[in-house]
C-alpha cells in the first residue's frame, strides 16, 4: 500500500512518544512491502527531504507570520501540510490510506481525505480530557473537539490500550467495534552491545547507592512529584539509595523546591534530557525504574525499561495497569499514592531474587507482546478495514443512487402515460 504518516514530530525532533512510534512504524511497514511518505514539521537545520532507510520524509516550515498563540500555530502547520501533500500527490499518485497521529494533524487530514477521496486511520495517543482530569478552558474544549472531529472522520481509530479504547468509547460515543487496540512497541535491538558503564554511573550516584531512576517529561501527570514524596520513606528504609530525575519539563522549579523543602537535595540529581545513547546507558546503571504517572494512556518508557533488563515500578493508573503484572514481571502502587510507591520500590532493593524474576518475565513479555513486527501486523490489517469500509460505502451509495434513478425514470414513464391517458379522453 502507499500510506501517507501525518505527524508534527519525528526523529530527530522528539515532544513525545509519538516520534517513536510514527518512525519505528514506518520503517516496519517498509519492511513489510509497504510505500510509506511521512510529512512532518522541520524542527532546526534538518532537511526538507530525506529518504530514511525507505522512509520518504518531506519536512515543512510554518509560516513566517507569527501565531497569535499554540492553537493559530499548529492550524498553520496543517494548511502547509495539506500544500505539501498536494504536492506530492501530484508527482507521485494517489494513496491509499492517510494515518494521521493525533489531533496536531487533524485538519490537515480532513482536508485531504475529502480532496483525494482517501480513508483516513487515525491514532490517538492521548486525549486532552485524561491530561487536565476534565475539560476546563476554551482552548482544551477546541483540542477536544478536533480530537472528536478526527475520530468521527477515521474510517477506522487505533489507541494502545483497553484503557483508551474505553476512554474514547465514552467520551466520545464512537462504535467500540470501531477502535482498534494496537500497543506501542519497542526495537527490541535498543540495548544490543551495551552494558553497564560504571564511569557513566558516577557522574550521578557512588558505587553502594542503589539508582532509583525516572526517565520522562517533568509535568504533573507524570508523577514525579508523588516519586519524590515517597523518598524520605524510601531513606528510612533504604539510606544507600538516590534518585536520578532525567528529563525536563514545565514542573523543575516546583520540583527541585520540593526536594530541598525535604532536604533531599544530596539524594535526588535532575540530569536534564538525555539524548541518543545516554537514555539506554542510564537504564542499564539503574537498579529501580519507576514510573509513577497520574494519566498515561500507555507508557513506552516502562517498555524500554523492562527490556533494558531493569525492575520496574508502575502507578495502576490507564495502560501501565495493562503492562505490568504485579509480582510477577515488575511491582505496581496505588495511583498518586506516595506510600504505596515506596513500598513497591523498597521490596525490589531489599528481595534481590524477586527483582531478577520480575526482570526475566518482563524482557520476555516485552519481545512477545510489544515488537514491532507483530504492531505492523495489525496496523497493516487495520488500514485494510478502512480500505474496504471505503470502497463499499462507495458502491452502497453508487446502487443507491442507480435505485432512485431508476425509480425515478419509472415514475417518470407512469406520469407521461397518465397524461397521455388524459390528452386522450379530452381529445375523444
Amino acid at each position: 500500500m502507499k500510506i501517507l504518516m501525518l505527524s508534527w514530530e519525528y526523529p530527530p525532533r522528539v515532544v513525545g512518544g509519538i516520534s517513536r512510534v510514527v518512525y519505528d512504524l514506518s520503517h516496519r511497514l517498509i519492511a513489510d512491502g509497504n510505500d510509506v511518505t511521512v510529512i512532518t514539521y522541520r524542527d532546526g537545520n534538518t532537511p526538507y527531504y530525506e529518504d530514511d532507510d525507505g522512509v520518504k520524509v518531506y519536512r515543512i516550515d510554518n509560516y513566517m507570520i507569527s501565531a497569535n498563540n499554540f492553537i493559530d500555530w499548529i492550524l498553520q502547520l496543517n494548511f502547509n501540510m495539506v500544500a505539501k501533500a498536494g504536492e506530492v500527490i501530484a508527482e507521485k499518485g494517489k494513496f491509499d490510506i492517510i494515518h494521521a497521529h493525533d489531533w496536531l494533524v487533524a485538519s490537515a487530514a480532513k482536508t485531504l481525505k475529502y480532496a483525494y477521496n482517501t480513508p483516513i486511520v487515525s491514532t490517538i495517543h492521548a486525549m486532552e480530557a485524561g491530561r487536565n482530569s476534565g475539560i476546563s478552558t476554551p482552548e482544551q474544549k477546541y483540542i477536544n473537539d478536533t480530537e472528536w472531529m478526527l475520530t468521527y472522520e477515521s474510517s477506522e481509530v487505533i489507541v494502545n490500550s483497553i484503557f483508551m479504547k474505553n476512554e474514547l468509547q465514552r467520551l466520545f460515543g464512537l462504535p467500540y467495534e470501531k477502535i482498534n487496540v494496537i500497543p506501542n512497541g519497542v526495537n527490541l535491538h535498543l540495548y544490543d552491545g551495551i552494558d553497564r558503564d560504571w564511569d557513566f554511573r558516577r557522574n550521578y550516584a557512588m558505587d553502594n547507592e542503589k539508582i532509583i531512576l525516572f526517565i520522562g517529561r517533568l509535568v504533573y501527570e507524570k508523577g514525579i512529584q508523588n516519586l519524590i514524596a515517597a523518598m524520605p520513606k524510601i531513606l528510612a528504609g533504604y539510606n544507600d539509595a538516590k534518585l536520578i530525575v532525567a528529563g525536563k519539563g514545565g514542573m523543575i522549579d516546583q520540583l527541585k523546591a520540593q526536594v530541598h523543602a525535604l532536604g533531599l537535595d544530596d539524594k535526588v540529581y535532575f540530569t536534564g534530557y538525555l539524548a541518543g545513547k545516554n537514555v539506554q546507558k542510564m537504564y542499564k546503571c539503574a537498579d529501580v525504574s519507576v514510573f509513577p504517572s497520574t494519566y498515561e494512556p500507555f507508557g513506552i518508557v516502562a517498555i524500554e525499561a523492562m527490556l533494558s533488563g531493569n525492575p520496574v515500578v508502575v502507578s495502576d493508573a490507564g495502560g501501565l495497569n495493562e503492562i505490568v503484572d504485579h509480582g510477577i514481571n515488575g511491582m505496581k502502587s496505588y495511583c498518586g499514592n506516595p506510600n504505596s510507591l515506596a513500598d513497591s520500590i523498597l521490596t525490589l532493593l531489599f528481595n534481590k531474587d524477586l527483582a531478577e524474576t520480575c526482570s526475566k518475565n518482563a524482557i520476555e513479555k516485552v519481545k512477545a507482546k510489544y515488537n514491532w513486527t507483530k504492531i505492523a501486523s495489525d496496523t497493516n490489517f487495520t488500514y485494510q478495514k478502512a480500505i474496504c469500509e471505503t470502497m463499499a460505502e462507495r458502491q452502497a451509495k453508487q446502487d443507491a443512487q442507480e435505485e432512485f434513478i431508476k425509480k425515478s425514470n419509472k415514475a417518470s414513464d407512469i406520469t407521461n402515460l397518465i397524461a397521455f391517458k388524459k390528452s386522450k379522453e379530452a381529445f375523444a
